[in-house]
């Protein structure tokens, strides 16, 4: 799936289905995966590349996925460590869905208070409920117990 050409150039070849996500924030290829829970046993060809340059946010990583679609819940959680991906569906080696992430304005679900007083991990039916503060840098705040956290600690959860 990976290739170098003569003048030092990554050749990554297409996939005739699957998911493509990139754009992500340059050491943060692994966390994607992570959140995928693609490990590399599962089957997958998976085209990983690091540390390469881009126009956009200077350098990124990209992740290439052949037969997997990644679902809701998983670009959620991809928009909370890598707000500027893209994720690109494809289908007969062509484009047919392109989805710019954001961070919601309110996160349900997706991951834990790291208060271990706060009722959502004392109640087994609260769930976590966070209101997003800024973007760059993420600020999260706990809508119960308004601790605040950073996206390093979502990284540290995932990971």
């Amino acid at each position: 799936m990976i290739s170098s050409s003569k003048r030092d150039e990554l050749i990554v070849s297409k996939i005739r289905k699957g998911t493509v996500i990139d754009h992500i924030p340059a050491g943060r290829a692994l966390a994607v995966l992570r959140i995928l829970g693609i490990r590399g046993s599962e089957g997958y060809r998976v085209a990983l590349v690091m540390n390469v340059e881009s126009k956009k946010i200077g350098r990124k990583d990209i992740v290439k996925i052949e037969d997997r679609v990644i679902d809701e819940k998983e670009a959620s959680l991809i928009t909370l460590i890598a707000p500027s991906a893209t994720i690109n569906i494809i289908r007969d080696y062509v484009v047919t869905e392109k989805r710019h992430l954001e961070v919601p304005k309110q996160i349900r679900g997706l991951i834990k208070c790291p208060n271990p007083q706060c009722i959502t991990n004392n109640d087994v039916e609260a769930e976590s409920r966070f209101t997003t503060i800024s973007i760059k840098p993420l600020k999260l705040k706990c809508e119960y117990c308004e601790i605040y956290i950073t996206e390093e600690d979502v990284i540290r959860q995932i990971l």
